[in-house]
């Protein structure tokens, strides 16, 4: 499933369903393991949403990669993305967000 976050503030970020969950559960917004159709990061809630996805991402540990080891991938497209790389579009969005003053909306649903 395909989730679009939008705002007045900025371009629309999207993102499959199984990279925007854990990510919107680090931003306090869902529970269990749906998201839900529709939500809204107010202007008031960006603040704390920004403020979890910073602090999780400063304490994520980087993946291991070792020089010598020849069986490791070598080209930066094999390599795993880690959650700073998969939340800076819309940690961005949502700092323009808060900056202006709007709120980011998602909506999730078919690719199509």
């Amino acid at each position: 499933m395909l989730v679009t976050f939008s705002s007045k503030a900025g371009a629309s970020v999207l993102m499959l369903s199984q990279h925007a969950q854990p990510i919107m559960r680090i931003a306090g917004k869902i529970m269990d393991k749906e998201i839900p159709v529709r939500g809204v990061f107010t202007p008031e809630q960006l603040t704390d949403a920004i403020a979890s996805l910073e602090q999780a991402i400063s304490q994520e540990k980087p993946a291991a990669h070792n020089e010598d080891d020849e069986d490791l991938p070598r080209d930066a497209l094999s390599l795993p993305v880690g959650l700073r790389q998969r939340a800076h579009p819309l940690l961005e969005l949502m700092r323009q967000a808060k900056q202006a003053g709007h709120p980011v909306l998602w909506e999730a649903g078919s690719a199509w």
